[in-house]
């Protein structure tokens, strides 16, 4: 193989030798290399981190219609989600049931083993309110009281009224979790990390 700039070469004459040529195809070559950059970029994807974009408003005012998101898939084979935690989820059984194949986004409200009641505009966490500063608007709904069963999650939508989350449908199972949406990149005004409150405030 020819020598790379900068490589350091054999300074004793009696072993050097002509450059080897490759005989591989340079096509082949440039095959091998989309390959090996697929498979890494699948990897990535898989096992660490992938984008994702917003289709629907049920999570304004935090995240908008189009917005494109990086979830970070590692946290949570570290530790378990926590309350105000943006998910993105694989449909339940139930959801299943009504033929939903796409991945949901929304926000960590009941943890395991918790009471929670939506009743007079608020959440109720075993019977104490939740101060929630990034919802759309109070629900104009009642739920519950539930309990949240074992190794799942309650997850409501920022948009309560306008949002098809755990107060239709149910609870969310851990196993189901794919990871935590961690930052905004697009669009360029409104990119940066997602907190457990909204960086982008409704006009």
């Amino acid at each position: 193989m020819t020598p790379l700039p900068n490589q350091v070469s054999d300074d004793n004459p009696q072993k050097h030798t002509q450059p080897q040529q490759s005989n591989e195809n340079p096509w082949v070559e440039g095959l091998k290399t989309v390959t090996l950059s697929i498979v890494l970029a699948l990897g990535i994807r898989t096992f660490v981190a992938e984008a994702r974009w917003i289709p629907s408003g049920s999570m304004e005012p935090t995240l908008q219609v189009d917005d494109r998101l990086i979830v970070d898939k590692i946290t949570y084979r570290l530790h378990k989600p926590e309350r105000g935690d943006i998910v993105v989820f694989a449909p339940t059984d139930k959801l299943r049931e009504q033929k939903f194949k796409d991945a949901f986004i929304k926000r960590v409200i009941g943890l395991p083993n918790e009471k929670v009641e939506v009743k007079g505009g608020r959440v109720y966490i075993n019977d104490r309110p939740l101060r929630e500063q990034y919802i759309f608007e109070t629900p104009n709904y009642q739920w519950g009281p539930q309990i949240v069963p074992p190794d799942s999650y309650l997850v409501l939508g920022d948009n309560r009224n306008n949002s098809y989350d755990s107060h239709y449908w149910g609870f969310v199972p851990r196993d189901h979790i794919i990871g935590r949406a961690i930052v905004r990149f697009w669009p360029p005004d409104r990119m940066g990390e997602l907190d457990k409150t909204p960086l982008y405030q409704p006009n």
